[in-house]
């Protein structure tokens, strides 16, 4: 039985991980949270108490970290990347950026272990039903022999490049696309409410209109609630449009509604807003643009 380690037990590796589990893969987890684990071992999986124990002779490495630099702490501080097997295989399934995940690939295969650039998207929902997007960066060898752990985890694998840095290119443009989207619902939902416009009607209008977007159908209705369920923070977005504006700089390309969606992130999280659902980037809206009634 293939063994897996995965590291990063969060909102959608959880899930991930179970999914695993549910295709007959013996899963190691390891997550700094006891729940989390414990979880994991509740759903038929197993537990380690630090990385580097969960990677112990795995032939496969999953890392669902929030970034570059806790996949670096894993992999190489951690002790994680030399416990694998020999000629294991990692899978890099974070947003990092593209240079990032070049260099981490580059010491990767150094150690003599295979390395696939594999971010997804689909939030928490297309995790849990094991529909979330792949894109991958690797070579076709390298992807054949990951193949069977990506297609556990999402019904949508693209090999978008032969070599690491090309996935999370792409996934890099997917968030420019998300983050914008989710800020511009927001600006028009201020804009309709500063002039007295029901948000719901107008949703319901926008949603049917040549104007709608998956976002904004997705985002919308939650930035009408109190305080939705997390699905992706606030902070998310905070780190994930600013590996966009990077990418634009290093390749000298100007990102005008991707820098101004960023500030409005930063300022959500001025606000307080940092670790509540990403729909949340409206707050800083209101806070712009005060309605009469004071309803924030």
């Amino acid at each position: 039985m293939t063994t897996i380690a995965f590291v990063g037990l969060g909102a959608m590796g959880a899930p991930m991980a179970e999914n695993l589990v549910k295709r007959q893969f013996r899963v190691v987890g390891f997550d700094m949270r006891k729940e989390a684990r414990e979880a994991l071992v509740a759903a038929g999986g197993h537990e380690a108490d630090s990385a580097a124990a969960a990677a112990k002779g795995a032939d496969t490495l999953v890392l669902m970290v929030v970034n570059a630099a806790q996949a670096r702490a894993v992999l190489f501080e951690g002790g994680a990347l030399e416990a694998l097997a020999p000629g294991a295989c990692v899978v890099l399934m974070a947003t990092c950026s593209p240079g990032d995940v070049e260099a981490i690939a580059a010491e990767v295969e150094r150690s003599g272990r295979s390395f696939v650039d594999a971010p997804v998207s689909g939030g928490v929902a297309g995790a849990r039903g094991g529909t979330l997007t792949i894109m991958v960066g690797a070579t076709a060898e390298t992807l054949a022999r990951a193949r069977p752990v990506l297609d556990a985890l999402g019904d949508k694998v693209f090999h978008v490049g032969g070599k690491p840095g090309q996935g999370a290119t792409v996934k890099t443009v997917n968030q420019l696309l998300c983050g914008v989207h989710i800020a511009v619902a927001a600006e028009a939902l201020s804009l309709a409410q500063k002039a007295g416009i029901d948000g719901a009607t107008l949703f319901e209008i926008m949603g049917g209109s040549a104007a709608s977007s998956w976002m904004l159908k997705d985002r919308g209705q939650r930035m009408l609630a109190e305080d939705p369920p997390v699905s992706s923070a606030v902070d998310i977005f905070v780190k994930d449009l600013g590996i966009v504006l990077d990418a634009g700089r290093a390749a000298k390309a100007a990102l005008p509604l991707a820098a101004a969606a960023h500030q409005m992130f930063l300022a959500a999280s001025g606000l307080g807003h940092g670790g509540r659902d990403d729909s949340h980037v409206v707050r800083a809206y209101r806070a712009l643009n005060p309605r009469a009634d004071n309803d924030a």
